[in-house]
């Protein structure tokens, strides 16, 4: 079966979703020195909030990969991860983070969502 242009498009914003998760990563870290949307804080606790951000970066680029395939599971977990980062997202709001220093991750995840839910990109995958 022939790529839908809007699976391509989801696999190119699940790897970007993927990028912006180890961006995450390297801020709950302190590893950058500066970011224009300030230090992360995860109810002060850095190493954990790197730690999920790391594996959600890894679910990411495996569900890209699937996506590019054109494997069923790949459909099935970018709604999962999308989901699961949007309400990591509202967490790291409940902390000491304003949108501003999630929105990314909001903005990219709920893109992504949004092509998974699509009917081409639903019946791409026998959905």
């Amino acid at each position: 079966m022939k790529r839908p242009f809007a699976v391509t498009l989801l696999a190119i914003v699940s790897v970007l979703a993927g990028l912006v998760a180890v961006l995450d990563m390297f801020r709950y870290f302190g590893f950058t020195p500066f970011s224009p949307i300030g230090r992360l804080e995860f109810f002060g606790v850095n190493v954990f909030g790197a730690i999920l951000s790391g594996a959600v970066a890894l679910i990411w680029f495996s569900v890209a990969r699937q996506l590019w395939n054109l494997d069923p599971r790949g459909w099935l977990f970018v709604i999962t991860i999308a989901i699961l980062y949007l309400v990591f997202a509202f967490v790291a709001l409940l902390g000491d983070n304003s949108f501003q220093d999630v929105s990314p991750a909001v903005v990219i995840s709920g893109f992504a969502l949004l092509l998974a839910i699509l009917p081409g990109t639903r019946s791409a995958f026998g959905q």
